[in-house]
This record gives structure tokens, C-alpha cells and sequence, in this order.
């Protein structure tokens, strides 16, 4: 089994974070979001990863160190990292042929800008399985259509009148994967685009028409990290998961001086917390320092220094200097606010 990864996006709606670090790097609950989107995928596939196909885009974004993390990431799953560039951003259907070397056998298509909770098996009468989220405002989604067998036999975008529940996530299963690719060769080739770029949708719909045979794996939860406030709300849901699962999530090197931790919250190594009540939902990262304030529902990212804080929803980058009485905050990496 592969995984593709799609990740070649900048994450503009979650500036000022992404600024830095691309989206799918910023650790939410302690880890990046493609770290947790790619291993909670092979929990779900139950089965071996030989390949994992990363499409990334400028190198000047895209540098070495994220090149690092992401082979890192392949080989604690066992699998060898592939690493592609998508220069221009032509879409998604263009960001998948980016890694056509690999796109071969078994493979999971899988965009970098979700978090998943899932439990099911793959079905072994379809040639391709796309994950959906059942939703109440699906007029808001791209949405798959079902026929009797459900078989999905249409995506519908934004439908006005009612089509089905069942959102398309982004992510995917096919059988062999160099089918897709066949498809969206057709398209490249004939230089069909929608919205001005090449769509995944395209190349699937050339498939249904073949006789392939689409069926669903809904996914238990879906989690956006696509602007601050649902990154947020997805860290908080995540704790809440992983305390439930029995995760260890404070590290033994934090540092307490007069201070309280209400769980579930993260907290890296060699974190300071002092004269300071901190949580519920709370990720701190590496080597911060919070002193006389009161955090919950934040995000606060390594080596940052908090202090006569009170923060509500706030999301706080590396490296950065807070003291003030903002309760909503939002900056970036090696911000100053005092």
C-alpha cells in the first residue's frame, strides 16, 4: 500500500502561522497535522505501507528541514518517503500526477489540510473508496450520489437541492492507482480544467463512466485545520481523543511552580509553568515558558514566552513574546506583543 500526499499549498487562511512553517507542519496536540493525518491513515488501512509520495511545492517554502520531518515520518511507519514538487498550483488533479512515478498498485490519496477518526475496513468488491463525513448542511459540501448497491455514481458539488448527507473529505482509495492516473493523463492531455485548474474529480468521473466500482468509508469524525478558529476547536477535539485513548500527553520534564494543569491538555519537554493555571484544552510545545496567567482553549507553539496572560481561543506561533490582556490572540512566529 502507498499513501499520496498532496501538500503543495502555502495555508493563506491560516496566516500568520503558516507564514513560517507550511499548514500541514503545524503540530496540533503536540504533532504536525500531516504526522497525524498519515498515521491515522495506516491505523485505518491495517495493513503495510511501502510508500509514502509527498508533493510539495517551492523549495524555498518546501525547504530541507521539512524534507527531514516528512522522511522521518515515512520511516517510523516503516515506508520509504518520496519526495515530489508541484511548481505551479494547477490543481488537484495536477498535484497527484506531480508523484506519477509513484502511482502505481494499492494507494490512499490523501490532502494534508484534514484530521480523521475512522474504524472500517476497505472493501474489496470496489475499486475505489472515497471517505465521507456525514454532515446536516451538505448543500455547503461536495457530496457523493448512491445508488441502490451504495455504489457512489456521481459527485455533486454544493448541491441546491438535496443529493445526500455524505461529504468528500479528501481522501481516497484505489485499487490500482495507475487507473486514476490513465484518467487524468486524459485530462492533462486534453487540457480540461475546472475553475482554472485540473480536478481529482475529473479523472474519477472517467472512471464511473468505465464500470468502476465507487464505494464509501465514512470516517467517524473530520477535523478542518483551515484558519485559526477551526484549528483551535480541532486541537481541542484531539486532546479529548487522545486522553480518551489513554495518550500521554504531558511530558515528565515540565516544570510546576505554583501552577495547576487542568487535563485534557499538551505539554512538551522542558516546559515552565509558573504562578499559572493552565487548561482545559491547552497545547503547549517545547521549551515555552508561561508565568502569572490563565490559558484554555489555546494553541501555543514551541519556545514562547507567556506571561500576565489571561487567553481564551488563542493560537500563539514559535518563538514569540506575549504580555498583555488580549484574550483572543492570534500572532505568528517570532512576534513580540507586550
Amino acid at each position: 500500500m502507498k499513501i499520496i500526499v498532496p501538500m503543495a499549498g502555502r495555508g493563506s487562511r491560516l496566516r500568520p502561522h503558516s507564514l513560517t512553517v507550511p499548514k500541514p507542519l503545524i503540530p496540533v496536540a503536540g504533532k504536525p497535522i500531516v504526522h497525524r493525518l498519515v498515521s491515522d491513515i495506516a491505523k485505518v488501512l491495517k495493513q503495510p505501507i511501502e510508500e509514502i509520495a509527498f508533493v510539495l511545492g517551492d523549495p524555498a517554502w518546501f525547504g530541507e528541514d521539512v524534507i527531514a520531518s516528512l522522511k522521518e515520518l515515512a520511516e517510523s511507519l516503516g515506508a520509504k518517503a518520496s519526495i515530489y514538487r508541484q511548481d505551479k498550483p494547477l490543481g488537484t488533479g495536477h498535484a497527484i500526477m506531480c508523484a506519477e512515478p509513484s502511482l502505481s498498485g494499492p494507494a490512499v490519496i490523501a490532502y494534508a489540510d484534514t484530521l480523521i477518526r475512522a474504524e472500517f475496513d476497505l472493501d474489496p468488491t470496489a475499486d475505489s473508496v472515497i471517505w465521507t463525513k456525514k454532515v446536516e448542511n451538505p448543500e455547503a459540501y461536495g457530496v457523493v450520489k448512491l445508488n441502490d448497491k451504495n455504489e457512489i455514481v456521481e459527485l455533486v458539488e454544493k448541491p441546491e437541492s438535496f443529493v445526500s448527507d455524505q461529504a468528500v473529505i479528501g481522501i481516497y482509495y484505489f485499487k490500482d492507482v495507475a487507473v486514476l492516473k490513465g484518467k487524468l493523463q486524459e485530462i492533462l492531455d486534453e487540457n480540461i480544467m475546472n475553475g482554472g485548474e485540473y480536478q481529482i474529480n475529473d479523472g474519477i468521473k472517467r472512471m464511473m463512466s468505465d464500470g468502476k466500482i465507487f464505494k464509501t468509508g465514512t470516517v467517524d469524525e473530520w477535523m478542518d485545520c483551515g484558519n485559526k478558529k477551526i484549528t483551535i476547536e480541532t486541537n481541542q477535539r484531539m486532546l479529548g481523543f487522545l486522553e480518551a485513548d489513554g495518550e500521554e500527553l504531558i511530558s515528565n520534564s515540565v516544570q510546576l511552580e505554583n501552577a495547576n494543569i487542568i487535563e485534557p491538555c499538551y505539554i512538551g519537554k522542558n516546559v515552565v509553568l509558573k504562578d499559572t493555571t493552565v487548561g482545559p484544552f491547552v497545547s503547549i510545545g517545547d521549551n515555552s515558558v508561561v508565568e502569572n496567567s490563565t490559558i484554555k482553549n489555546s494553541l501555543i507553539q514551541t519556545n514562547t514566552t507567556i506571561t500576565n496572560a489571561n487567553l481564551d481561543n488563542a493560537m500563539i506561533g514559535n518563538h514569540a513574546k506575549f504580555n498583555g490582556n488580549f484574550e483572543s490572540i492570534s500572532i505568528g512566529d517570532y512576534s513580540v506583543l507586550e
